[in-house]
């Protein structure tokens, strides 16, 4: 199994790609989209961060939460979120039932991973059933359990969220009924090991997100320009689905549809659909793509010129630094074991003793685009709530999104919503962008 590391992780290194991006605090202008691996090379790459995270992230999750077994089961096309997350990068899916076992024999010793399957998970976890040997699949479970005789069992269910709850309630009958009551009595729900599972990235991830993110923006900005927009013509719709064909000419995939919506002074919301664009236009998208099975989540802005403009108005350009300056007070509010809803109350009261009109929803990303750990608010509800229960931890991901509402002069004073989001590495310490933020507008030309 180490040969098997080694020689995955010594491709990985090898492909052309792999150079690090460095995180980044500003954007880069005009950026264009990095060379996307082959499939196979993404295979490679990919099962070499599973073989880093399953040697790593899995044994200090379960020794920091004092389990000793860690019983995961999924079946073919009901996956448990965490199992899908956890298979090589040729298995994809549970198949027929697919039952993984992290068992701790403590004493230092190495975290031992088993899979009680009909079909095998590459080299990441030891085969532990012969069907033909003993046909009963919870049977031979209860005898690996017996055998280590764990003092908990950690099963993936959990009332709070939907990361740690991946386990269906009739497998948990039939994994329950194979159990004697002294180990029934062990069970606890293994929460905190599926959502810091999820939401922990490693540093050889870290190496490519930026360039992830800088793939999502390079396809944000030829979507907002010239390329993709003709004033007076193209509709926001004609540009969803040209981003929908750029992300699949790319082999990409996305989480969300894309979405863009037109702010026009004189109208009270934003508008979208077949509605055409014109100069006097800012344009909103939001945008996500999927690769390397990591996520992005981004809202940029563009401003269509007008015939004798060449740069957006002042007022818009101040509602965008506004935008800017909430995320600033969000960003210096991070702090290793804050829960999502003290981030939330201390930076909407440093954005509001700053003058701003902020509202704050931000989310943790990676495996998901809206993805495991503490909400900070939600768009609708800035209230402190369960899913903002969740400590902060090191080593995670952010898309750092909310808006700040700004009356607009060359608008006549029009209140206009302006929406931010960008995706952040917090390291324990401080934020970091992966790929920069917006600090300027992407503009379109009136061409005729």
């Amino acid at each position: 199994m180490k040969a098997y590391y080694l020689g995955v992780a010594a491709l990985a290194m090898s492909l052309p790609v792999q150079a690090q991006m460095p995180l980044s605090m500003t954007e880069a202008r005009n950026p264009t989209v990095p060379p996307v691996l082959p499939l196979r090379d993404q295979a490679a790459l990919r099962d070499a961060w599973l073989a880093e995270r399953l040697d790593s992230v899995v044994p200090k999750l379960m020794r920091e939460h004092g389990i000793d077994m860690w019983v995961l089961v999924a079946r073919e096309y009901m996956e448990d979120t965490v199992v899908a997350t956890m298979l090589d990068a040729e298995s994809m899916h549970a198949r027929r039932r697919t039952i993984l076992v992290f068992y701790d024999p403590g004493n230092g010793k190495p975290i031992e991973r088993l899979t009680v399957s009909r079909y095998g998970l590459g080299t990441l976890f030891a085969a532990a059933w012969t069907p033909e040997t003993q046909p009963d699949q919870w049977k031979r479970l209860a005898q690996l359990i017996a055998e280590r005789n764990p003092k908990k069992i950690g099963l993936n269910i959990s009332p709070r969220t939907a990361f740690g709850d991946g386990l269906t309630h009739g497998q948990y009958q039939d994994l329950v009924a194979a159990l004697t009551p002294d180990q029934r009595a062990r069970i606890v729900s293994a929460e905190p090991l599926a959502v810091g599972w999820l939401e922990t990235r490693i540093p050889a991830e870290m190496k490519m997100y930026p360039q992830i993110v800088r793939t999502a923006h390079a396809i944000i900005a030829e979507g907002l320009s010239n390329a993709v927009i003709t004033p007076g013509k193209t509709t926001a719709d004609d540009v969803v689905w040209w981003y929908r064909e750029r992300i699949a000419g790319l082999k990409l995939d996305t989480w969300f549809q894309p979405s863009v919506h037109i702010f026009r002074k004189g109208e009270a919301n934003d508008i979208s659909g077949d509605v055409v664009i014109q100069p006097g236009d800012m344009l909103w998208t939001d945008f996500g793509i999927t690769y390397l099975g990591l996520n992005t989540d981004t809202q940029h802005l563009a401003y269509v010129l007008k015939a004798d403009e060449r740069d957006a108005p002042a007022g818009l350009r101040a509602g965008m630094a506004a935008g800017n300056a909430v995320m600033n007070a969000l960003t210096s509010s991070f702090k290793t074991g804050l829960t999502g809803n003290e981030m939330l109350a201390a930076a909407r009261s440093k954005a509001s003793a700053a003058g701003l009109n902020p509202t704050i929803y931000s989310h943790p990303i990676g495996y998901h685009g809206h993805a495991a750990g503490s909400a900070i608010g939600f768009w609708d509800n800035q209230q402190p709530g369960p899913s903002g229960n969740h400590p902060l931890r090191a080593d995670t991901a952010w898309s750092i999104e909310l808006s700040a509402t700004v009356k607009v002069p060359e608008w006549d004073d029009q209140s206009v919503v302006f929406r931010r989001e960008e995706d952040a590495f917090f390291d324990g310490k401080t934020v970091q962008y992966l790929d920069g933020r917006q600090t300027e507008f992407h503009l379109i030309a009136n061409k005729p």
